[in-house]
């Protein structure tokens, strides 16, 4: 990763405030820092090198001067892009993909982002237009903040970085931590602090003289299901999931630098590694992280996975009392309250990783999402079999099967399973269905 902050605005001494910015967030980009200072504008950047070790130094201008950008992330399809500028005259000054970016910008504008596949966070300041564009990749892997105050616009990849700018403080905004206890997350562009917004995934700001604008540049699309493809054979489905995903793992395995890959043991993690194995020729370097308890320990089908996939493992033993002592420096990089210790175990395997030298990683992160594995899908299911029939005593015992691994769960009546998962006492249409047992069990109690 990398990092970057800035401003558009009239201010005194736009250079300290941005050394004080990047300072900030140096961990985000130890090998290089840059700053850029226009009238009315700035930005700042520190560097992770991943592509174009040598010449990909931000932040980046345009032959010209007129375009500069600052850049957090990875294009992952830039070879592509820059084949196809260069096919139409365009010279690269570099080889990194933040010059791509540029390149797409001068060309169609904002609607560059329409090309761009990724994991991004950049800021472009247009010369020509007197204006700066933000952007954030359709997930919103990367993260983008920004505050107004005195009437110029402060942006920056931490909220920490925000936090040097003179009057900016980090005070609480009780809306947003009534929404994280509620619903564990404040809902974009709300952050845990009062006055600093995030940009939302998938959205653009434009923001010049006139103020500022922002507006979704891609939306996610869930088609009826009449509308879904449908397939005759399942194999037919599964060679096309396999070719995506190996599409997917191919390109992000692009840098200039060695890729590992996480191995939780899980499927996901797996299939990502297996992919990945057979895409290098130095051998791919996995790591994990292995627990005391053996409910969370998934130790040996990581040391499986590895012997099977030939792969150089490493793990890291997550053990009683870490967790609490790691807190702090999580909750100091999340910047929000976090109500599941989850990130704790995850912040040590990245630690290990960079004490083998890597700086890039491959997970199976979000798979669970899109491939409905969390248990709390089969858990929706059995839920609203249950409310079909809401004074049934026998359904409410489906909900031991689903989690054989709680064995205080196993010991519950069929009354007590019914009321903790909401069987019944739920309209089964709620957009929310699958989460009103979560979203009850952390939801303030009202007296």
């Amino acid at each position: 990763m990398c990092g970057f902050g800035g401003y558009l605005g009239s201010i005194r001494d736009g250079k300290p405030l941005l050394e004080r910015m990047t300072a900030a967030i140096g961990h985000r980009g130890p090998d290089e820092r840059g700053i850029f200072t226009a009238p009315g504008a700035g930005l700042g950047h520190v560097r992770l090198s991943i592509v174009g070790l040598g010449d990909g130094q931000q932040p980046m201008s345009d032959p010209s001067g007129e375009l500069t950008i600052a850049f957090n992330g990875e294009i992952f399809n830039y070879v592509e892009l820059r084949d196809e500028l260069r096919a139409r005259g365009r010279r690269f000054r570099t080889s990194s993909d933040t010059e791509v970016i540029l390149h797409l910008y001068e060309e169609m504008g904002e609607d560059c982002l329409s090309l761009l596949n990724g994991d991004f966070a950049f800021a472009i300041w247009d010369a020509r237009r007197r204006r700066m564009m933000l952007a954030r990749d359709r997930m919103g892997v990367r993260p983008l903040f920004h505050t107004l105050k005195g009437g110029t616009l402060y942006f920056a990849s931490e909220v920490k970085a925000l936090l040097e700018v003179p009057g900016v403080s980090a005070e609480i905004d009780p809306i947003a931590l009534d929404q994280i206890f509620t619903l564990w997350a404040p809902i974009a562009p709300r952050t845990p602090f009062r006055d600093i917004h995030e940009l939302e995934p998938g959205h653009l700001m434009i923001a010049d003289q006139n103020g500022t604008t922002t507006r979704p540049y891609w939306q996610l699309d869930y088609p009826n299901r009449d509308e879904r493809p449908a397939y005759a054979e399942e194999s037919r489905a599964a060679e096309e999931l396999r070719a995506l995903l190996t599409d997917a793992t191919r390109i992000r395995m692009r840098a200039d630098v060695p890729v590992g890959a996480y191995l939780s043991g899980g499927l996901d993690s797996s299939i990502i590694s297996a992919l990945a194995a057979g895409m290098t020729s130095q051998g791919l370097r996995t790591f994990s992280v292995t627990f005391d308890s053996a409910e969370h320990d998934e130790s040996a089908f990581q040391e499986e996975m590895a012997a099977a996939l030939g792969t150089e493992h490493r793990a890291v033993a997550c053990r009683a009392g870490d967790i609490a002592r790691d807190f702090p420096d999580v909750i100091r990089f999340t910047e929000k309250p976090i109500i599941r210790t989850a990130p704790a175990p995850l912040y040590k395997l990245s630690g290990l990783v960079r004490e083998a030298g890597l700086k890039v990683v491959l997970t199976g992160e979000g798979a669970d999402e899109v491939f409905a594995g969390y248990d709390i899908f089969k858990e929706a299911r059995v839920r609203r079999f249950c409310g079909r029939q809401p004074g049934s005593r026998i359904r409410p015992h489906l909900f031991r099967k689903l989690y054989p691994y709680l064995p205080g769960l196993q010991q519950q009546s069929a009354e007590y399973l019914a009321a903790f998962f909401g069987a019944g006492d739920v309209a089964l249409d709620d957009p929310l269905f699958s989460h009103r047992p979560r979203l009850k069990g952390t939801a303030a109690t009202k007296m």
